[in-house]
Order: C-alpha cells, then structure tokens, then sequence
C-alpha cells in the first residue's frame, strides 16, 4: 500500500514538473528568440534539477508542498529568463 501511494505520489510529481518544463520552454521561445537554444539547454538542466529535488522531497513533504516548490522554481526559472533576455539586450 505504501509503494502505491508513493509512486502515485511520484506521478503528481512528473506530471507537474513536465508541464512546467513546457510552460518554461514556451516562455523561453517566446522571450528569447536570440537566445533560444542556450535557454533551452538552461531550462532542461533546470527541470533535471527541479525533478530530483521534488523526488527527494515528496516522501518528507508530501504532494502538495512538492508541487508548490516546482511551481516556486517555474517562477524563478521565467525571471531568470527574463532576466538574461533584457542583459542580452542591453549588452
């Protein structure tokens, strides 16, 4: 019973973490033209590192705080973004 919950819990966490990684990616491509491709590249290295944390936090914290945690780092992954787009600009 255990294992179920824990895998069940395992899938909230790739399900989020995948659609973050898309929204991400979207934000990337759209706000970043010049840079796409390094961004990408920041953005999956990112989401790896967002994935392994949340499967390290999920059987402590449970879902809910996990999933918060991914959308927190979505959110500074797009000012990231943002930010290296203006720092191209201005450079």
């Amino acid at each position: 019973m255990i294992k179920t919950v824990v895998l069940a819990q395992a899938a909230v966490v790739v399900v989020v973490v995948v659609v973050v990684v898309v929204v991400v990616v979207v934000v990337v491509v759209v706000v970043v033209e010049v840079v796409v491709v390094v961004g990408v590249v920041v953005v999956v290295v990112a989401a790896a590192v967002v994935a392994k944390v949340a499967m390290a936090v999920v059987a402590a914290a449970g879902v809910a705080k996990v999933a918060m945690a991914v959308v927190a780092a979505a959110v500074v992954l797009i000012v990231a973004v943002v930010v290296v787009k203006v720092s191209v600009e201005v450079v």
